[in-house]
């Protein structure tokens, strides 16, 4: 398992977001595809941010705080480039998976983007570290008996 790469369980294709939707945009999205956080892509698809789902639930919050009489009137006032964060920690689909978990702990988030270049690819997210943990050892459990 330690040469696990990122490639090997990454999920792909990506699910991406521009920067100029809305932030309900990206809730709808994340709910839809059942998913955290959303790699922000320029129109030529460059990574230039990631957006994660507390990220659009305090933009939604400070979005409706701003007109509390008429909530619905700022609905479109904050979009995903307002609240994204644009210093991205990124693998590639070459890094080995002990690598990219230690960078999450490190950094203290729960998935990366996998690009090449700065095309985004894949996500790893802490999930799938986990699913591939639990397989392994149902594998070795199943062996011993």
């Amino acid at each position: 398992m330690w040469k696990t790469l990122v490639g090997d369980i990454m999920s792909h294709p990506p699910i991406v977001i521009e920067p100029e939707a809305t932030l309900k945009e990206a809730e709808a999205l994340m709910e839809e595809e059942r998913i955290r956080r959303l790699p922000v892509v320029d129109a030529e698809g460059r990574l230039i941010g990631i957006v994660s789902r507390s990220d659009v639930r305090e933009g939604l919050s400070v979005s409706l705080a701003g007109n509390p009489y008429a909530p619905d009137a700022e609905e479109h006032w904050l979009t995903v480039a307002d609240v994204m964060t644009a210093e991205v920690v990124t693998v590639t689909p070459e890094t080995p998976l002990w690598q990219a978990a230690e960078l999450m702990l490190k950094h203290k988030i729960g998935g990366l983007p996998v690009v090449e270049g700065d095309e985004v690819v894949g996500m790893i997210t802490e999930s799938d570290i986990f699913k591939l943990l639990v397989q392994q050892w149902r594998n070795e459990m199943e062996a011993a008996h």
